[in-house]
């Protein structure tokens, strides 16, 4: 009979530490193998067959559809270079330089991966409409008030990310090279 309750217990222990990490992992979106340049994140193994179980199970959930190796990559920013988490209250400023690509985008997203709504239908930019300075530079503002120059509606959400598309780049994960890539800097300028 103690057998019996040891296997029990046991099992109840296991399944509970292993359902529960599985939980932590996919709520917190963390799928294995990222890398981290200043603000943002990559998982440059998602759109491959080397992708890990719980990037497939996020991948499965969410219903995205993962880049492709050969098609680029996307990087994610949560929170800024200095790791406060961008607040739809408050005045985010990306700006630098972008790796070379042939094509890239800057979308805003909500926790949840869906369009931030606003009444300017304007969710992003991509390479061909941003307006750059005259040495190459973007300047960005993410911002609930509007702003002269490149500016994204937040429409004063709690939370929101940033998606960061680079598509055929030499920053791909066929080359490696995204480890040493600048990408442009996220900083929360202001906040109420």
């Amino acid at each position: 009979m103690q057998l019996l309750i040891g296997l029990l217990l046991a099992f109840a222990v296991a399944a509970s530490v292993g359902l529960g990490t599985t939980w932590y992992a996919l709520q917190g979106g963390t799928p294995f193998g990222a890398f981290t340049v200043g603000a943002w994140s990559a998982w440059p193994r998602t759109g491959t067959p080397a992708i890990d179980p719980y990037a497939r199970a996020l991948v499965a959930r969410s219903g995205e559809l993962p880049m492709g190796a050969g098609d680029g990559i996307a990087f994610v920013a949560t929170k800024d270079d200095d790791g406060a988490v961008l607040d739809g209250r408050c005045d985010v400023t990306v700006s630098g330089v972008t790796p070379q690509a042939r094509f890239w985008t800057l979308t805003l997203y909500d926790p949840e991966g869906q369009l931030v709504g606003n009444s300017l239908k304007r969710h992003g930019f991509t390479s061909h409409e941003v307006i750059r300075s005259s040495e190459g530079k973007i300047d960005i503002s993410v911002a609930p008030r509007a702003r002269a120059g490149n500016w994204l509606p937040t429409g004063g959400i709690d939370r929101y990310k940033l998606v960061l598309r680079f598509y055929d780049s030499p920053i791909g994960v066929a080359s490696r090279t995204g480890r040493e890539t600048q990408l442009p800097s996220v900083k929360v300028s202001s906040c109420p």
